[in-house]
């Protein structure tokens, strides 16, 4: 039988086991994913085995690197990979990827004795920092100042420079002579 054809008969068995499941099971056609423990637990992973052209005669692959993971220790994750890795090992050659999740749900206290229980985020990156800071400024809303407010920021700090030598109120519009110069509609009808 061809990798092809055992691939598809491995979808096949795998829709009919997990069908229903759809809180703990994901399917693409050539990538699974299965999350062990449950939903706000910190002793929880989603686990991703991918398969290439030739698996089940090559070892799939197996990640854990999904945005679901990121409060798992490194440790952890190598330490899952290795186990999954090395029971993969001993089933090459026939469809593994259901025995995989299984072992993972099975032994996952032995998998996650080195998580702790609260929970650890990685710190971020100096660019995703400011990414954060400027979606945080982005979403307050500005303060509005009053005129007074206006008026003692004006005189404390002034223009820092920008009108030097201009009183202020320069630019204001005279209101009267504005009204003067249009008239009103009386004298134009």
């Amino acid at each position: 039988m061809s990798c092809q054809e055992q691939q598809e008969e491995e979808r096949e068995v795998l829709l009919s086991i997990y069908e229903g499941d759809d809180d703990f099971f994901d399917i693409t056609p050539t990538q699974y994913q299965y999350k062990i423990g449950e939903d706000g637990d910190n002793k929880s992973a989603i686990i991703e085995v991918s398969w290439g052209e030739n698996y089940p005669e090559e070892l799939p692959t197996i990640h854990l690197d999904v945005f679901y993971n990121k409060h798992l220790l490194q440790e952890v994750k190598d330490a899952i990979k290795s186990a999954l890795t090395t029971e993969a090992e001993n089933l090459l050659g026939c469809g593994s990827t259901y025995t995989l999740f299984e072992y993972a749900k099975e032994n996952k206290e032995d998998l996650m004795q080195l998580q702790t229980d609260k929970v650890v985020i990685e710190e971020a990156k100096p660019e995703q920092a400011i990414a954060t800071e400027t979606v945080k400024a982005g979403k307050q809303k500005k303060e509005q100042l009053s005129k007074n407010q206006k008026r003692r920021l004006y005189d404390k700090f002034g223009t820092q420079g920008m009108m030097e030598g201009k009183q202020r109120g320069w630019n204001w519009v005279d209101l009267i002579r504005h009204l003067s110069q249009t008239g009103s509609k009386l004298d134009g009808q």
